[in-house]
């Protein structure tokens, strides 16, 4: 795809220096938030190596440089070169988990003499112009089978690769691809099956070990199999539009589930969740039979959920009653569902994170004079819980200022987006704006406590050079493409 200017406008010209802008002052205001996290009152200097602080600013320097590198590098070149580049960070992430130390229980930090970089931090925007280019070839729809689930592929490997490097937090980033594809013509009910399924564990893990019915009934397995067989029956009446078949499900399938409770609560206890399961597998029947008449593949397609749905639970019960998942990981889900409330354990981390939050109150207690973080009592805070030295030193004030600049950041990235001539300019751009959303709300979510403390950056705030040039590096190639947003095809 070759490029020729349409008007006398320099390429610099035509940059969105507002979007510039905020990512300098991101940018600085990560690296105070980063001294206030590592001062050290035995070493003053903010600038030392000896301090993460120096070393930071040497990042933040050099990724300046990158940023102006990448703007004088035409979209053409990023377009030919993407596949291959694609290839090679697939070949990467492959080699890391062999050659990768040990640390902190993953094998996804390479060390290049006195540095070490993670992979997984430069594949993101790899897989977003290879994603994007794919989407961009001739005839492709996403309301074929065959293109969507090749183009989902290009996502689900690297998360792959990396879940084998024991980087879960970095690995479901790549999640906010769907949202990409949701934009540009995806079905709802990829992102309403997803949602459910979340719910489906969230219920089961939650409430598994709760019984009813004299013990006999675990109000977990209940919830989830009669949520399962509602989203069922809604997913016939929105996508198939046969009411005779919804009328079937609602009054034989659902009213058998009805007089199986009334039954184990009136007359005789039981466990109904068997009628549950047989109702559950007669639907799934009912539904192959309705597919083989109609000939309809929403019909299979619904038939899968079902089957995956129904078995949500037993999958959770098994995974969490055999320690399946590694013991940190099945606690921080067990403190974020309100299951261990250890605060001096598992979750210390967020209970730190939030005393050092409401200890700033309202305007801070000024840089470098949180208590909080200058005692480290909040562990990982100056890279994963970043936003508690933000909370403390800079109060409710300085935190809805950093939240502020992040919400314009996002919405000038849409508007970028969404005036993007072609579509692999537009894909690129709303993978990029959903990547910084999924750090951002998981971040700060974890901090809060209200998301699983799965340990991923807080954008340009967070210390690493890897997670900074990585952020860099998506934001600077879209600015790029935007640029040559009015230049003509040869």
């Amino acid at each position: 795809m070759l490029y020729k200017e349409s008007n006398n406008k320099g390429i610099f010209k035509s940059l969105d220096w507002f979007t510039i802008g905020l990512y300098v002052v991101l940018l600085f205001w990560g690296w105070f938030s980063v001294c206030g996290a590592c001062y050290d009152y035995n070493k003053p200097d903010l600038f030392s190596f000896d301090l993460n602080s120096g070393k930071q600013f040497i990042w933040i320097l050099t990724s300046l440089l990158l940023a102006g590198a990448l703007l004088l590098i035409e979209k053409r070149f990023y377009f030919k070169t993407c596949t291959f580049v694609y290839i090679m960070m697939i070949l990467i992430l492959l080699i890391t988990i062999f050659v990768a130390p040990d640390t902190k229980g993953s094998r996804s930090w390479i060390p290049i003499g006195p540095i070490k970089l993670q992979p997984a931090e430069f594949a993101k925007f790899a897989v977003a112009l290879a994603v994007g280019k794919y989407m961009e070839k001739y005839g492709f729809t996403m309301s074929r089978f065959k293109d969507f689930y090749k183009v989902v592929l290009l996502f689900i490997v690297p998360m792959l690769l990396i879940i084998a490097q024991k980087e879960t937090g970095t690995a479901l980033v790549y999640l906010a691809f769907f949202f990409v594809l949701y934009r540009e013509g995806m079905t709802g009910s990829v992102l309403f099956a997803a949602f459910m399924f979340v719910v489906f564990v969230v219920v089961g893990v939650k409430f598994d070990e709760e019984t009813t019915m004299n013990g006999h009934v675990s109000v977990g397995e209940a919830w989830v199999l009669l949520l399962s067989l509602l989203s069922t029956i809604y997913l016939v009446w929105r996508y198939c539009k046969d009411n005779q078949v919804v009328k079937n499900l609602l009054f034989v399938g659902l009213g058998a589930v009805v007089l199986a409770y009334l039954f184990s609560a009136f007359v005789i206890p039981f466990n109904f969740c068997i009628v549950q399961l047989i109702v559950n597998f007669g639907v799934i029947i009912y539904l192959g039979i309705q597919q083989v008449i109609t000939k309809s593949y929403k019909y299979l397609l619904i038939i899968l959920f079902t089957i995956a749905a129904t078995g949500v639970y037993y999958t959770c019960h098994f995974v969490f009653s055999h320690k399946i998942l590694p013991a940190h990981q099945q606690t921080r889900i067990e403190v974020l569902l309100g299951q261990n409330n250890d605060l001096q354990d598992a979750g210390y981390n967020v209970n730190q994170a939030k005393i050092a939050i409401g200890s700033g109150g309202f305007f801070g207690k000024g840089f470098l004079k949180g208590t909080q973080t200058k005692l480290k009592y909040v562990p990982e805070q100056e890279t994963d819980f970043i936003f508690c030295t933000v909370g403390e030193e800079e109060g409710f004030v300085g935190s809805a200022g950093v939240l502020l600049c992040f919400l314009f950041l996002i919405w000038r990235l849409i508007i970028l987006a969404e005036r993007q001539p072609d579509t692999w300019g537009r894909v690129y751009g709303y993978s990029v704006v959903c990547i910084f959303l999924f750090h951002l709300f998981v971040n700060i979510g974890m901090v809060l406590g209200l998301t699983p403390v799965i340990g991923i950056p807080l954008p340009f705030f967070s210390y690493g050079g890897s997670s900074l040039w990585g952020f860099t590096i998506l934001l600077f190639i879209f600015l790029r493409m935007d640029a040559e947003r009015n230049f003509k095809s040869k």
